[in-house]
């Protein structure tokens, strides 16, 4: 969730070993196919989203961007080092867990009931400023759960997902915000009922703002990103070093057989 959800809730655990899986299949199996279930909403919020013409252009185009992005990377700069299951970056406490469940909630629930009772209220203008948040969250945890489940991306891949998404949903959030806080005026003869939806809105919108952007700018750019680089170049230096000390050894096993070789050929 928000660049959380890698690192908070890995696809696989290299840790749990063969026998202890094959012991509990109705439990892994319940899990992935709750993942499945959550994909195929967040398939149908996006298809939904797209086919509304609530979303601009822009954002429209941006996940086929950033995917198309996310593989040149994997392809050309930092290719995958292993072909088994992918690593979490990041280890989190359970107050980071606690921090993912509210970030769950201000970035997805309360967004998504906002436009839902936006619909219902026929409150169109409050709607079109909060979809395309909602449809670019949809499409940023989307990715990350499939991207983590493939052993094609390397963990600085992984972790451009988020930061790439949660750039481009902060300028969104300004718009929303805007649109909520200066352009939606207030009657003066407004009912409770009014005045309370739109400063709900206004109140989601900001939460939205200091949430992702204390997101950005306190966890991803400062510590998960440096860390999927660290696990990379780390895990790339141990091949690195594994490879030359192969090569080592076959030059000096080699040299062994050939000075073997003259030796016998003196006598």
């Amino acid at each position: 969730m928000s660049g959380l959800s890698l690192a908070a809730a890995p696809s696989s655990d290299a840790s749990v070993e063969p026998a202890q899986a094959a012991k509990t299949p109705g439990v892994m199996g319940g899990v992935m196919g709750s993942l499945r279930v959550i994909e195929l909403q967040l398939v149908a919020f996006i298809m939904v989203f797209s086919a509304s013409g609530l979303v601009p252009v822009l954002d429209l185009v941006f996940p086929g961007c950033a995917t198309l992005y996310c593989l040149a990377l994997s392809r050309l700069v930092f290719p995958s080092l292993h072909s088994g299951p992918n690593r979490e970056i990041f280890r989190g406490s359970r107050w980071f867990q606690a921090y993912v469940v509210i970030g769950t909630t201000v970035g997805l629930f309360l967004p998504l009931a906002y436009v839902l009772g936006g619909f219902a209220r026929g409150d169109d203008s409050s709607v079109r400023s909060a979809t395309p948040h909602l449809f670019l969250l949809s499409c940023q945890i989307l990715t990350e759960n499939l991207i983590s489940g493939f052993s094609l991306f390397s963990q600085p891949v992984r972790a451009m997902v988020p930061l790439m998404y949660t750039v481009r949903r902060i300028f969104v959030i300004v718009d929303w915000m805007y649109d909520l806080w200066i352009n939606k005026k207030v009657s003066a003869f407004a009912s409770f009922s009014d005045l309370s939806w739109i400063w709900f809105g206004r109140a989601l919108a900001a939460a939205n703002f200091v949430y992702f952007g204390a997101n950005l700018f306190g966890f991803l750019i400062p510590r998960f990103l440096p860390r999927a680089f660290e696990m990379y170049f780390k895990e790339r230096d141990e091949i690195c070093s594994k490879r030359a000390e192969d090569k080592r050894a076959g030059e000096v096993a080699e040299a062994g057989v050939k000075k073997s070789t003259e030796t016998k050929k003196v006598e």
